[in-house]
């Protein structure tokens, strides 16, 4: 079949709605879903610095949801018409996966950032027959189609708003999975989130909704406006003595800390914020060493990487959007959707600061 996807041919180029194939139907365990709306995440931009070892030309997008056209036999367990997010790619028999940690599935970058499942090599092409790389988080959602691995979908209520519900797959997952999961905070926890762009955001909400406090920091004032209407306390990140402040405000120190900026300075103020016994996550890659200060580590504060908020999509998805029915998880007040065509104002857009989580509509959609 044919339709229409955003294709990315060079780490420096710009997205082009192009022509795709995808030849043939769904194999045994998979689906195909019309798209009705991606999120556009940090890590679908990041393609362009990973230093080439994300295959290129490929249709990126890893925040899709739709509608299932197709399924590939019964074993799906989905039909035709079932509304679905779609998260991200697993191999489902590793001991991690078995572990009930998809997340960390001894395959997850296989699979998800450097070139897929083998068998999809040659099933995507471009007019001229040319091979794009197979399935981006077993997606490649940027397009008005795609094909995924059915444990790769979560069906949702129908009622609810298709279009908007791509980013709970990956971005709001992440952040409220780290609060929900990651933390299992509660009431009468504290929680300080470093960075409130979606993944903050999220775990902002997530907090509230968990019965946390929390502080948000930010170096955007509109960003903290929006912290600050879900429940957190703002305070800029270039406040004087920010680690006192946030020990101030929490009763002695934060029980954890979500970092989502990656950068060094703020790592270690979330450190020196914790509580004896604290724990700060990390869920954006760091580009550079960390030095920690030092007796960062001491009295059983810890670090840990947060992946996809250590969540299994099929439990999360479904809690996120309850959440959100009963008025208590508002993600789609982060949302500013955009027509696919217009991919490249979006990530412009993203990048200035102007738009905390894109969500791109294909043609003949909204």
């Amino acid at each position: 079949m044919r339709f229409g996807a955003a294709v990315l041919r060079s780490y420096e180029s710009r997205f082009a709605i192009e022509e795709v194939t995808l030849n043939g139907g769904p194999a045994d365990g998979e689906i195909l879903v019309e798209i009705a709306g991606c999120g556009m995440c940090r890590t679908d931009l990041a393609v362009r610095h990973s230093a080439g070892r994300s295959p290129l030309p490929a249709v990126l997008g890893h925040e899709g949801a739709g509608t299932v056209v197709e399924t590939g036999g019964p074993a799906t367990g989905l039909n035709a018409g079932d509304h679905v997010v779609l998260s991200f790619d697993s191999c489902g028999h590793c001991r991690n996966c078995l572990g009930a940690a998809p997340a960390h599935c001894d395959s997850f970058a296989a699979l998800n950032l450097f070139g897929g499942r083998e068998e999809n090599a040659a099933r995507f092409t471009d007019a001229a027959g040319g091979a794009l790389a197979p399935r981006w988080f077993g997606q490649s959602s940027f397009a008005q189609y795609a094909m995924v691995p059915a444990r790769n979908a979560v069906r949702v209520d129908p009622a609810l708003p298709v279009e908007l519900l791509g980013p709970l797959g990956c971005g709001f997952l992440t952040g409220a999975g780290a609060v929900f999961h990651s933390f299992a905070a509660g009431p009468g926890d504290t929680l300080a989130v470093f960075g409130a762009g979606a993944v903050g955001l999220a775990a902002v909400m997530a907090a509230t909704a968990a019965g946390a406090m929390t502080v948000a920091v930010d170096r955007h004032p509109e960003r903290l406006a929006l912290a600050e209407r879900f429940g957190a306390i703002p305070l800029h990140a270039a406040s004087p003595g920010l680690p006192d402040r946030i020990r101030h405000l929490t009763d002695g120190g934060a029980q954890y800390a979500l970092d989502t900026t990656g950068s060094a300075p703020l790592i270690n103020d979330a450190l020196q914020a914790l509580r004896p016994a604290g724990h700060l996550g990390l869920v954006a890659r760091l580009h550079t060493t960390l030095p920690l200060q030092p007796g960062a580590l001491d009295r059983g504060r810890k670090i840990s990487h947060i992946c996809e908020g250590d969540a299994v999509p099929g439990l999360l998805i479904p809690r996120l959007t309850g959440l959100w029915q009963a008025g208590r998880f508002p993600f789609d007040q982060l949302i500013r959707t955009y027509p696919l065509a217009d991919i490249n104002e979006a990530e412009r857009d993203c990048d200035a600061g102007r738009v905390v989580k894109p969500v791109l509509i294909p043609e003949g959609r909204g």
